[in-house]
Parts: structure tokens; sequence; C-alpha cells
């Protein structure tokens, strides 16, 4: 697990309602391994957040809940967009939003180039529920 104990940005926490009508931080995932997409939100609901799910950078600028989330997860390699490309083109669009990158890639340089870009967290697949709250709270923490 890598964390940015350090954040240069500040960042609006933006509680939604669920479906309980409780409201909760939204952190969103972006990943197109449906698997992820599947588990992932679940797991965060468990935590105690609201979740959504999209399986593309292009899907999840077009949800309307682009300034609803108070995190993001996303996945650095996908097809079209990527999750370094989005985060460049959120931060282009003036949206401030903690990102945990996720990857199967175990490349060092990756991992530097995201954390030099701003990101929040770096978690290496597969991670394990532990490491990916612990992140979360990091992430959350920065704001």
């Amino acid at each position: 697990m890598d964390v940015l104990h350090w954040m240069p940005h500040h960042f609006l926490m933006k509680p939604v309602k669920d479906t309980s009508g409780n409201e909760r931080l939204l952190l969103s995932v972006v990943d197109d391994d449906e698997s992820i997409r599947e588990s992932l939100p679940g797991l965060i609901k468990e935590f105690g957040y609201a979740a959504r799910a999209f399986s593309s950078a292009e899907e999840f600028l077009s949800s309307g809940v682009v300034a609803e989330s108070s995190c993001l997860i996303l996945d650095i390699a996908m097809p079209g967009m990527s999750g370094p490309e989005l985060y460049q083109e959120l931060k282009r669009r003036g949206e401030k939003v903690p990102v945990i990158f996720i990857t199967a890639q175990k490349d060092e340089r990756i991992r530097a180039r995201v954390f030099e870009q701003g990101a929040a967290g770096f978690l290496l697949k597969p991670f394990s529920e532990a490491a990916l709250l612990a992140t979360i709270k990091v992430a959350l923490q920065a704001t």
C-alpha cells in the first residue's frame, strides 16, 4: 500500500443520500475489469460509504456524479482513456477529488508518475480489504 501523506490540494467532502436516505460520502470506482466493478462497491459500502462503479473513464465523465464523488478509485490501464488521462482531464476541468490508483502492473515508474501528478494512493492488485480501507481513509483525510 502506498499513500501520499501530504496532499498539495484541499478537497471538498460531498455527502450523498444512499438508498436508505442516509448521507454518506460517495466513492466512485472506474475499472474495465468486471470482477472489480462487482466486488469493490459492496466492500466500500461495508466500510460505510456510498459507491458507484463505472466500466470506463468516458462512462464516469458522462455519469453526472463526477462532482459528487469524494474519492475516485481508478484503474491505470483501461481501453480508451487511461486512468492517468482521466485524472488529468478532471484536473483540467477543475475537479478536485482525491484519486487512489489501482493496477496489476508492477512498474515502479507508473507508481512514481501518478504520485508526481498528485495521486492520494496506489494499490497493486490484488490488495487486501485492510489496505484498501487504510488508503481510503488517508485519501479522505487529505480533504
